[in-house]
């Protein structure tokens, strides 16, 4: 039986859309975010590795505390694992079609490799 705990995350009136932008400014974040729109929930391991990021693993770390804190990404821990999930459903609530709108944005038009 492994044991689920759920790490803080914002509100949805928490969530600014400052705050979400920064996050998703980044070209590894971002990487990692449109990644896991195709994959669903994901443990950690496996997003780095398919989102084809050359990172440490703690700077991944750092970019998925980014995401979490901005609201972007929920992050459950199952056992000895961290699985990612976006938060689709708060984020179109506070910003409908922002998500949306950087995911089906080509890459090359975001400023990413």
């Amino acid at each position: 039986m492994s044991t689920q705990i759920e790490t803080p995350h914002p509100t949805s009136d928490e969530l600014r859309l400052a705050t979400v932008l920064a996050a998703l400014a980044d070209p590894a974040r971002l990487s990692a975010v449109r990644t896991l729109a195709t994959m669903g929930e994901s443990p950690c391991t496996q997003l780095q590795q398919a989102a084809g990021l050359a990172i440490s693993r703690s700077t991944f770390s750092h970019h998925q505390r980014v995401l979490r804190e901005a609201g972007v990404l929920k992050v459950r821990v199952d056992g000895a694992r961290r699985m990612l999930s976006l938060r689709r459903d708060e984020l179109e609530s506070c910003f409908p079609g922002l998500l949306n709108a950087v995911l089906a944005t080509a890459p090359e038009r975001l400023g990413t490799p």
